[in-house]
């Protein structure tokens, strides 16, 4: 059976075109934001909707793949696994950043 201890399946749509980085090891790197939405009704029966955003991370031929067909607004179905990371900002301020490592991409919907 599939590992299940840290897999995350999303669809989802961009929320801008991808950023690609060519890393000094040689590696080449794809970040971009994705957000999934769902909606319900409450108790006065309003619907809300309910968007949350995902920080996403691509690397090797799916980043180029990314960098060349995704672009803002395009529907996709990712799986990967969630990353926790911090970073010191300039001003000195330690910053925490979750993110999806992508394992599968697949692009939804129609040519344009």
């Amino acid at each position: 059976m599939k590992n299940l201890r840290n897999s995350v399946q999303l669809i989802g749509r961009l929320g801008r075109d991808p950023e690609v980085k060519n890393l000094t090891s040689g590696k080449i790197m794809a970040t971009f934001s994705l957000a999934t939405s769902d909606s319900y009704r409450n108790s006065d029966g309003d619907k809300i909707e309910d968007t949350q955003w995902h920080n996403i991370v691509v690397w090797g031929k799916k980043a180029e793949i990314a960098s060349e067909y995704l672009k803002k607004g395009a529907e996709i179905a990712i799986e990967g696994k969630l990353q926790h990371r911090s970073y010191e900002a300039s001003t000195g301020e330690k910053k925490y950043i979750t993110e999806i490592n992508v394992n599968e991409l697949l692009m939804l919907g129609g040519k344009k």
